[in-house]
């Protein structure tokens, strides 16, 4: 008898504990899950703030008459690009979207230059946008996204004379104020819609990256976006 009621304490506790375990257990999990769904409310706010802010500059983001353009310039959609020459992860997109401008054949691709890795990269920006008077900028852009391991002047001025560009020319219109001004008008444009970091991607109004410093560019579905513009329109 004395055997069996210390065995029924053991048991009880047993029980008891368990659904003590149980019970925290549950309580986790709808914490959890609690937590989850505010940060998607704070992730989905965020964005339809960081969209808004595009709309408001709208002209700027995408029709900036001095900033280059690849692509179809009559493009039906248009994808901004905000980007830096030393960006591994603004060159680890670079190809597939290169395909899909090229492919799709009815998009815009606007790019920012957005140097903020550093002074090779300014020096960059502005041998790119001055390969503009030259009528290489696409080459050129395409041999710099296209170089790995570290970029540096003397790179610069080689890819530049790959591309077929005169290296003595480039590097005096780079230095125009009207090189300074357009990088400056890029930062400035950056910092009216919070984009913090590269790549920045915006498909017409919709910001995709760049809103922190979590930005997952291999995750963003360009052809999905695409068709959503499309379908809206």
């Amino acid at each position: 008898m004395k055997r069996f009621n210390i065995l029924s304490v053991i048991f009880v506790t047993l029980f008891a504990h368990s659904v003590s375990a149980q019970a925290v257990y549950e309580r986790n999990a709808h914490t959890d899950a609690a937590i989850e769904a505010y940060k998607a409310e704070l992730k989905a706010e965020a964005i339809v703030i960081a969209d808004a802010r595009v709309a408001q500059h709208a002209v700027d983001v995408m029709l900036d008459p001095s900033t280059p353009v690849i692509g179809n310039p009559d493009g039906d959609v248009v994808i901004v690009e905000f980007f830096d020459y030393q960006c591994s992860f603004c060159k680890a997109a670079e190809n597939r979207l290169r395909e899909l401008v090229k492919r799709d054949g009815k998009i815009r691709h606007v790019l920012k230059d957005f140097p903020i890795l550093g002074e090779t990269s300014v020096v960059a920006a502005k041998a790119a946008l001055a390969s503009v008077n030259q009528g290489k900028y696409t080459a050129f852009h395409q041999g710099m996204m296209d170089h790995r391991g570290q970029l540096t002047e003397n790179r610069i001025w080689a890819i530049a004379e790959n591309v077929g560009l005169d290296v003595i020319r480039l590097r005096a219109d780079m230095h125009t104020p009207a090189i300074a001004d357009q990088i400056m008008r890029n930062m400035n444009l950056a910092r009216k819609l919070r984009l913090v970091v590269v790549p920045g991607f915006i498909v017409n109004t919709h910001v995709l990256s760049g809103l922190s410093g979590e930005t997952e560019t291999a995750k963003i579905d360009f052809h999905a976006e695409i068709a959503k513009v499309r379908a809206a329109n």
